[in-house]
């Protein structure tokens, strides 16, 4: 936690390396989301599906140090990024590993690995999606914020409203709706309902949602059209439509998709 909020403090530039599916893209956008009402405008890394495969490598993490990223977040992948973390670093990037992938016995290279599923956690929470912990990662990170008083001039990101790409992202994972998901899932919902995220309300609106949506739509109607960009050379068309508030490109994206 200490090392975001350095980065914040010092205007640092702060990238994310995501999956390139539907909870790698959620989780993109609700970092993006949460960084850019905080003033700062992330760096978003999703890899190609074909040319790159999965998880973070040495060549973009390359490509992220020419983008003069001082602060990597890896979200839904780089547990088990040995070699890639390693050669990090030695190149003197900081990677905050958060991820919901089971371990192995040893711990990466990084600054942190943030993973209900380390083998020494004993959280219980580990059905959790990604999108899930990186969602609790931020609760933290704005109570550690609230705590050093860092939101005397900015209004404090409402996390609650952001909901809906937790929902998503956790329902496409397919992960168990038991717990803390099915709170979350619930909720989400609600937000979603209202329509305030205007990529997935001009997509239901291609669609031809109509009503008040659930689960059924998360996973059937959202989730297989943001996860499309990742399996036609798109990768990065599901976090951009999830973060535009450009109703032209909203509807270009949301269109392709």
């Amino acid at each position: 936690m200490d090392r975001v909020i350095e980065a914040l403090v010092k205007s640092q530039k702060i990238a994310v390396f995501g999956d390139y599916d539907v909870d790698g893209a959620t989780s993109s956008a609700l970092l993006k989301r949460y960084f850019g009402a905080l003033g700062f405008d992330l760096d978003i890394y999703i890899p190609d599906r074909v040319k790159e495969g999965y998880g973070p490598s040495r060549g973009a993490f390359e490509s992220l140090l020419k983008r003069k990223a001082e602060l990597v977040l890896t979200v839904d992948c780089g547990t088990t990024a040995y070699d890639a973390l390693a050669f990090a670093e030695t190149a003197g990037l900081d990677v905050i590993v958060l991820d919901h992938h089971s371990s192995g016995p040893s711990v990466p290279k990084c600054a942190a690995l943030v993973n209900p599923n380390r083998m020494d956690d004993r959280s219980g929470q580990g059905a959790m999606a990604a999108v899930g912990v990186v969602f609790l990662f931020l609760v933290a990170l704005n109570r550690s914020l609230r705590l050093r008083g860092f939101f005397g001039d900015i209004a404090e990101p409402n996390l609650l409203s952001w909901l809906d790409l937790v929902a998503l992202g956790t329902v496409c994972d397919v992960v168990p709706l038991g717990g803390l998901n099915r709170a979350l899932v619930r909720q989400g919902i609600r937000v979603l309902a209202k329509r305030r995220n205007l990529g997935l309300a001009v997509l239901g609106e291609i669609v031809g949602l109509e009503g008040y949506p659930d689960s059924y739509h998360l996973g059937f109607v959202f989730g297989p059209r943001i996860n499309a960009g990742g399996r036609v050379g798109g990768p990065d068309l599901g976090h951009q439509l999830l973060t535009t508030e450009d109703p032209d490109v909203a509807c270009d994206l949301a269109t392709r998709l």
